[in-house]
């Protein structure tokens, strides 16, 4: 039996997710790859699934807090029935803010194009305050080669679309939260260290991506975040299983 799942982890019911949405992660294998981003934060966000209150605030979204629920694998509609929606790798509701999760871990650094847009993504559904993922859909800031941005346009419209749907979107703000890995070596090889200049293209690609956002005060808010730095948060929370939870995902998957 492959050990999936950290301590304090409930494996079964994640499985049950997994095994529920699309992509096939279990079924395929994917997700038992020492390369998998979504063992990386099943691990990390599933432990707080059955105790969604202990979940610390996450950095940046301090003002937001406390989570009141906790989904894992999530998927988050667009404004039309048809087509494919974005899944989030977890999804974090506040009284205040719908949070949705995109976690990397060895993608960026695999030098693979990103997703593209169809033409539904173009219809007027997004309102007058996404003109900064709008502007990144539309191909006025290229050279995006180790971030997927049009994901991110994607979840960023899946998200204003799921709160504008909730009814209440001038007190609940979306929020999309990046949250990536920074390895030092590739674990299918003999300790390749993953090239360094790819690491400050992602960082940069990750500046560019936020000021655009930022500049045009988009709806959407973008906060990108290093597991490490989230990590070391939970390594001082006054919980020790946090604390404890946070060593084992280091040692596990040294991200």
């Amino acid at each position: 039996m492959i050990d999936r799942f950290l301590p304090g982890v409930p494996g079964r019911e994640i499985e049950e997710i997994f095994n529920a949405a699309q992509g096939n992660e279990i079924a395929t294998g994917k997700f038992d790859s020492p390369e998998s981003s979504a063992a990386l934060a099943a691990n990390a966000f599933g432990f707080f699934l059955k105790r969604t209150g202990d979940l610390p605030p996450l950095p940046g979204c301090g003002e937001t807090w406390p989570a009141c629920s906790l989904d894992i694998e999530k998927t988050v509609r667009f404004p039309w029935r048809g087509g494919r929606h974005p899944v989030l790798d977890v999804f974090v509701s506040t009284p205040s803010a719908l949070i949705g999760i995109e976690s990397k871990r060895f993608e960026p650094f695999r030098g693979k194009g990103g997703t593209r847009f169809s033409c539904a993504y173009w219809r007027p559904k997004w309102g007058d305050n996404m003109k900064g993922y709008e502007s990144i859909r539309d191909g006025l800031h290229k050279d995006f080669s180790c971030l997927n941005a049009a994901q991110l346009v994607k979840h960023a419209f899946a998200l204003r679309t799921q709160v504008h749907r909730e009814g209440d979107h001038k007190c609940l703000k979306p929020i999309l939260f990046y949250l990536y890995a920074e390895p030092e070596c590739w674990p299918r090889t003999d300790g390749r260290p993953i090239d360094e200049n790819k690491k400050i293209r992602h960082r940069e690609e990750i500046e560019r991506f936020a000021n655009i956002v930022e500049r045009d005060r988009d709806e959407v808010r973008f906060i990108p975040c290093t597991y490490s730095k989230l990590l070391a948060d939970w390594k001082r929370n006054k919980m020790p299983e946090i604390r404890a939870h946070a060593e084992a995902l280091t040692e596990r998957f040294s991200p």
